[in-house]
């Protein structure tokens, strides 16, 4: 699945722009038994777009792992009060949320949320 950005380059990053898609891609989630990985912008918030970058290499490293999603408007249902936010979350429920663009501690959350996973895998 994925999303076209300006110039017709494909991201992995799957925009949310309403609450029915926001709905749609959190049941999607639930049901396939995807981890979401979230990150709560807006386009007035500088931070917030200089980590989009880093969020699309995300995306491409755990393509099969972890669904992508950039929302903008559907914040305020998530109780997001600053961008960036990044919430990750698994069967239906918030699992963990970081407030500000810190590339590193991203990475180190995705790492620990994943090394579970990894092992039941390698077993």
């Amino acid at each position: 699945m994925e999303a076209e950005e300006e110039g017709g380059v494909s991201s992995k990053v799957l925009k949310v722009d309403s609450e029915e898609a926001w709905d749609s891609f959190i049941t999607k989630q639930h049901t396939q038994g995807i981890p979401v990985f979230v990150h709560f912008t807006a386009a007035w918030c500088v931070p917030s777009i200089a980590m989009n970058a880093f969020f699309e290499e995300l995306a491409i490293k755990y393509q099969n792992i972890i669904m992508f999603l950039l929302v903008d408007k559907v914040a305020k249902k998530m109780e997001v009060k600053a961008m960036p936010t990044f919430v990750l979350i698994k069967d239906g429920k918030e699992v963990d949320r970081m407030v500000g663009a810190n590339p590193e501690e991203i990475n180190k959350r995705i790492h620990a949320f994943l090394q579970p996973l990894n092992q039941l895998n390698s077993e």
